[in-house]
């Protein structure tokens, strides 16, 4: 049975978490090619496997050839029914009735990014599919161009995929830095080819994308764990300064409660931006705090007794060092939390979320980084 202040906790966290994930939006990628080309592959390597899991997807348009898939902060807009090359004239009019529709919408419900798909070993590409190349270009999306499963010995690429990128970089097309991309999405152990190329598109597309969902892509992708910390960061960073400000004015204990708000709020964040979901991220918060039996004020007193100089009489004040030093520390030892479980580095134990291992991780990186910032200050 849960306790009452886990049952708090929880709701309070899920809110946080819904309000930061609307907050963040959505990037919508689209993705075109012709049948066979590795398109889920490359999604589910770079985005993880979430929208595979999502089935068919909702129709976008009436034509009913146009899915958009959507998981959390990631949409994926792919075909049905139509084939690249034989009927672009078909996909490009309910593409173009799709976008005049979406720029009256939110950004979070626009098109944001097209990738274009081109299987390496086929060493064949069509003017059809350059003709729909540009005809997504004037559309007004940004289109960059991946060369699927591209054998690599060492730094070297096969010699047929790169005279097939010369081919198609001759015909000037109008693809995002002018670059085509080598990729292969899977390691293949049989063959000794390592997957290799994801961080390059991932890049591009971030470069293509509108500013205003880079933070959507962050959350979304599950290859570069340096731009969600430096997202993750900055969330720190806010209610650190946002928590010293309130300590400049000394809280007693008994009401370190006002400090709670901004520690979930930092948290929700934080798992979002890692990708982690409501659900996993709930319980694992509940863990990670183990609070005790006072909604909010345990917490703060049951967890700041370990940052140094904080004193531990129950109405001494909490100075603005002291408040602003326990809320950097937990909000890294948060992130330490979320980047084990994007990982999927924290098991299970009978089914359920390893809590002794949540509560370990972070309460060993919780004393660390209160103590580091205690000596830099």
């Amino acid at each position: 049975m849960a306790k009452p202040t886990d049952e708090w906790f929880g709701q309070a966290f899920g809110k946080a978490w819904k309000d930061k994930a609307e907050e963040i939006g959505r990037f919508n990628l689209a993705i075109f090619g012709k049948t066979g080309v590795g398109k889920s592959t490359l999604v589910n390597a770079i985005f993880g496997s979430e929208i595979a899991k999502t089935g068919i997807g909702e129709p976008v348009t009436r034509a009913e050839h146009l899915y958009l898939h959507q998981s959390g902060t990631l949409g994926v807009l792919d075909t049905r029914g139509l084939e690249v090359g034989r009927d672009n004239a078909a996909l490009i009019a309910e593409l173009k009735d799709y976008l005049h529709g979406m720029r009256r919408k939110p950004l979070a419900e626009q098109l944001h990014v097209a990738w274009y798909c081109v299987r390496a070993p086929d060493r064949r590409f069509e003017s059809t599919e350059a003709d729909f190349i540009r005809a997504l270009r004037e559309l007004g999306l940004p289109v960059i161009l991946v060369l699927t499963q591209v054998p690599r010995a060492g730094d070297r690429v096969h010699p047929d995929a790169e005279a097939l990128a010369a081919s198609v970089a001759a015909l000037d097309l109008p693809i995002q830095d002018g670059l085509i991309h080598y990729t292969m999405a899977l390691a293949d152990e049989f063959t000794g080819q390592t997957a290799y190329g994801l961080q390059e598109v991932l890049d591009a597309t971030f470069r293509g994308a509108p500013d205003g969902v880079a933070h959507a892509i962050t959350s979304a992708q599950r290859i570069d764990f340096d731009r969600k910390r430096e997202r993750a960061e900055v969330a720190v960073k806010a209610a650190t300064a946002a928590a010293t400000t309130a300590g400049a004015s000394p809280i007693p204990f008994s009401d370190a409660a006002i400090l709670v708000p901004l520690q979930i709020g930092m948290m929700a964040s934080i798992a979002v931006t890692y990708g982690v979901s409501i659900e996993r991220s709930t319980a694992a918060s509940i863990a990670a705090t183990a609070a005790a039996t006072t909604a909010g004020r345990s917490v703060v007193t049951n967890m700041i007794k370990f940052v140094p100089g904080a004193g531990t009489a129950v109405a001494a004040p909490i100075s603005a060092t002291v408040a602003g030093t326990f809320t950097y520390a937990m909000g890294h030892a948060w992130m330490r939390v979320c980047e084990r479980l994007a990982r999927g580095e924290l098991g299970v134990v009978g089914g359920a979320l390893d809590s002794d291992a949540v509560h370990r991780i972070f309460m060993d990186e919780f004393k660390s980084r209160a103590s580091r910032r205690k000596l830099a200050t």
